[in-house]
């Protein structure tokens, strides 16, 4: 019999990747909502449509992600709040009394990103940062069992979520990932990714001012996707998991990186975070490492294949 799957937030980048690739497994009956078919804050709503479709897996790709809003105006912090704490919290609970399985995503700004890069060497011997663990050559990072301490609102909303599921979840996967790029989402909230403005930049301008700071993996939404799926189905213990992109980089190495395989000439011009002043703090390195999954592909493969599929 085939489990029956849904996904929240359906048309974002994410969602839809989801929706994609399980309703082509003939071994799951997908269910796709975006927020025209449920209000996912009216959570007698919520309990009562998901009691009536009654799936094995929820997916949560439902997320508040105005990161300087948040920092700035007190009602669209309450809104991240609403959307990125009560909302996993509600889900948890729902899926407990339905047996369901909640994956939930979260982000790498739930860590402050004080912790210095380490480039040679074994595990760094802290646990705090990445269990003793470090990926690849010693590059240093955050593993799953690091401690969160957020320095943002929006952080603190997702780190607040991340709260909600491991104490109110019993069949849960917390899934971490940073700087999200892929096709974009179709629904009227989706944003563009990074690399998307960053292309558009690049075709219309002589130069272009990129940060040289703010280090992190990027997490392609189609290899997320897949390596979600592939978790799941391998049965792997309930908790949380890192599955970005292997390869850290800066936003402007990135853009570097981005430009050469798109053949752009564009100046690219490394700049300090105080060049475009933000509300909320940005963690300078949040390296997310994945000590339990097998390593997702590097970046700039799965970029070729972005850059590939926009021709």
């Amino acid at each position: 019999m085939a489990e029956k799957v849904l996904v929240l937030g359906g048309k974002g980048m994410l969602g839809q990747e989801l929706t994609d690739l399980f309703v082509h497994d003939p071994n799951y009956e997908v269910t796709s909502w975006d927020r025209e078919d449920i209000d996912v804050t009216d959570f007698s709503l919520l309990r009562e449509k998901l009691t009536e479709i009654h799936p094995n897996i929820i997916f949560n790709c439902v997320a508040y992600n105005a990161v300087d809003l948040a920092e700035e105006n007190d009602e669209e912090y309450a809104k991240a709040l609403l959307l990125n704490r009560d909302v996993p919290g509600e889900l948890a609970t729902i899926a407990n009394d339905l047996g369901a399985t909640l994956i939930h995503f979260s982000s790498d700004y739930v860590f402050d990103g004080t912790i210095e890069e380490k480039k040679s060497g074994g595990g760094c011997g802290n646990s705090s940062c990445c269990g003793g663990n470090c990926h690849g050559g010693g590059e240093k990072g955050y593993g799953e069992e690091a401690f969160p301490n957020p320095t943002s609102r929006y952080a603190e909303s997702k780190a607040a979520g991340e709260e909600q599921v491991v104490m109110n979840a019993k069949k849960y996967y917390l899934v971490r990932l940073s700087k999200l790029f892929g096709k974009p989402g179709i629904s009227e909230a989706a944003k563009r990714s990074f690399f998307d403005v960053m292309l558009e930049a690049g075709k219309n301008k002589p130069e272009v001012q990129v940060v040289d700071s703010e280090k992190s993996c990027f997490t392609y939404a189609p290899d997320l996707a897949m390596a979600v799926k592939d978790l799941i189905e391998d049965g792997d213990q309930y908790g949380i998991y890192h599955l970005p992109n292997t390869g850290a980089v800066t936003w402007y190495e990135a853009v570097q990186e981005l430009y050469r395989q798109a053949g752009l000439t564009t100046t690219i011009t490394p700049v300090t975070p105080e060049a475009f002043p933000r509300p909320a703090k940005r963690p300078v390195f949040s390296a997310l490492i994945n000590t339990k999954r097998p390593p997702l592909r590097r970046y700039e493969v799965a970029l070729a294949e972005y850059l590939s599929d926009k021709q």
